[in-house]
């Protein structure tokens, strides 16, 4: 059984930066690609970033491209946020997807999650 934890949530100015963990547990975690998706109040879950098994091939959405960076060190993934902007505000999922292949954007292609870390960001 797959377990996903994060943490390293919080409240940050604007402009600010903050690294958000995910502990993976479980026997084969480190051989799945692995995501991040958040969720604001009123919207749907959205895709941040997602890195391959082996941390070679990463994809962001084009809100956060240039200043989030996604890495791993199995059994662990993390999510570098910097110049934080208020519209980054959400609860923040780590996802992981068991099926081999390209890298997913839809959370409904993952078959694990965590149970999410708040970040907020001031204006």
């Amino acid at each position: 059984q797959v377990q996903l934890v994060e943490s390293g949530g919080g409240l940050v100015q604007a402009g600010g930066s903050l690294r958000l963990s995910c502990a993976a547990s479980g026997r084969t975690v480190s051989i799945y690609d692995m995501g991040w998706f958040r969720q604001a109040p009123g919207k749907e879950r959205e895709f941040v970033a997602a890195i391959s098994w082996n941390g070679v091939g990463r994809r962001y959405a084009d809100s956060v491209k240039g200043r989030f960076t996604i890495s791993r060190d199995n059994p662990n993934m993390y999510l570098q946020m910097d110049s934080l902007k208020p519209e980054d505000t959400a609860v923040y999922y780590c996802a992981l997807d068991k099926r081999v292949g390209e890298l997913r954007l839809r959370a409904d292609e993952y078959d694990y999650w965590g149970q999410g870390t708040q970040v907020t960001v001031s204006s």
